[in-house]
């Protein structure tokens, strides 16, 4: 049995994913709507969305050094302010047909969500390493179900014509309340070193950069690029893809995403066992070719059926990658912050050169000849999931002091065999 204060803390990183997850699939179910609105071209949206990956890359960067300094729960509070705040400007710049304005609050809202996704995540890799059981898959399974949650609404309010930005400034009011509920429970301090003396500051500085000398950690890094870069096409792209690409709806569009959602959801919830019986490298190779498949046929297939069938293929491959890749990167205890704020970059590197890059392709060749570039970066995942394996067993979990034996049990590979 676990107690109820680690037990409050895992709820509320659940609940806090949860809302990020309503905020983001908002947003992404209503682009071809904003599109619209504000009359640019794919290209054009390609330059709106950088608004997105530069804050989320602005936001990373600096969560990790954050973190240790202020612990994760400070960062969580500011996070969760800048991504609120930037809801509620893409809600008056989409209402108001101003991309300017789309673009700064889509910065705000990338921002905040880069802050407190890193300061999330090491929050998470603590609990997992407390309890000696898988947090991550399921603590961003929480996210998909969100994101699964927003899609319906997204899809819903497509269908109806509600105004864009009446359904943002909605969402916003629902993320701050959420998001202050969940803060409160999470306990001070986790990730917090301490304080350098001030003329061992340059060294500090360089110590987040050392962790990279680690030849295991660099091929982690780029196994979450591509998952993220996969999981991020889809996010940003899939519903105009399926519009622009297969010439469906508006609306089927929309569901569309809504199933790579809900294949997202499942996967991750669902991975646990498989990570226990398998061991992460194996999952994830095998995540990376059931995502290839997916990839290919929404490329290569005519039919707009056997192309949104396939979008469960590439949720279902892209679910794991991610979490499974920062469990691996926490394993240690000792100085997991910088190692899993390292490897989030990496991943956020994804969001940062995605959007645009593939926009600007597309403007030259189409939508769906460009999802070729994902389909040949999950070769690259699959070739290089051996890495996920550690080096040597990882140290026993840490029990709470009224924790049962079963929160001692040790997990082989972190999460399962290796």
């Amino acid at each position: 049995m676990l107690d109820t204060a680690t037990r409050r803390w895992r709820a509320a990183l659940f609940v806090f994913m949860l809302v990020s997850g309503v905020g983001m699939a908002s947003w992404v179910a209503r682009t071809p709507a904003v599109r619209d609105a504000l009359g640019v071209s794919t290209g054009g949206m390609g330059v709106v969305l950088f608004g997105l990956s530069t804050g989320s890359m602005a936001g990373v960067l600096v969560s990790g050094p954050l973190v240790r300094r202020y612990g994760g729960r400070s960062v969580m509070w500011a996070g969760a302010a800048v991504l609120t705040a930037g809801l509620a400007v893409v809600a008056g710049g989409s209402a108001e047909a101003l991309a300017g304005g789309v673009f700064v609050g889509l910065a705000l809202f990338g921002s905040g969500l880069g802050l407190a996704e890193v300061a999330v995540n090491i929050e998470g890799a603590a609990v997992e390493r407390r309890i000696g059981r898988p947090v991550l898959p399921v603590l961003h399974g929480c996210f998909s179900l969100g994101t699964v949650v927003g899609a319906l609404l997204g899809l819903a309010l497509t269908a109806v014509r509600f105004p864009v930005g009446a359904h943002l400034l909605a969402v916003a009011g629902l993320t701050a309340a959420a998001t202050v509920w969940a803060v409160r429970a999470v306990p001070a301090g986790t990730g917090r070193e301490t304080a350098p003396e001030p003329d061992a500051a340059p060294k500090d500085r360089l110590a987040a950069l050392r962790v990279w000398r680690d030849g295991r950690l660099v091929l982690i890094g780029a196994i979450v690029l591509v998952m993220a870069f996969t999981e991020g096409a889809a996010n940003d792209w899939l519903p105009l893809l399926m519009v622009d690409g297969h010439g469906v709806s508006a609306t089927a569009g929309s569901l569309t995403y809504t199933a790579f959602a809900v294949a997202m959801t499942a996967g991750r919830f669902a991975g646990g066992p498989f990570l226990e019986r398998f061991g992460r490298a194996a999952v994830v190779r095998t995540s990376a070719v059931v995502a290839a498949a997916g990839v290919a046929l929404v490329v290569f297939s005519p039919s707009p059926l056997v192309a949104g069938a396939a979008v469960v293929l590439w949720g279902l491959g892209a679910s794991l990658g991610f979490p499974v890749s920062i469990s691996a990167a926490g394993d240690d205890p000792r100085g997991a912050a910088a190692r899993v704020s390292a490897v989030a970059t990496a991943g956020y590197l994804a969001f940062l050169v995605g959007p645009p890059s593939l926009g600007f392709l597309a403007d030259h060749v189409g939508l769906r000849p460009t999802m070729g570039v994902v389909l040949a970066l999950l070769v690259v995942a699959a070739l290089l999931a051996p890495a996920l394996r550690p080096r040597v067993r990882p140290a026993a979990p840490e029990p709470s002091p009224q924790a049962g034996p079963e929160a001692a049990r040790l997990l082989d590979d972190g999460v399962g065999r290796p």
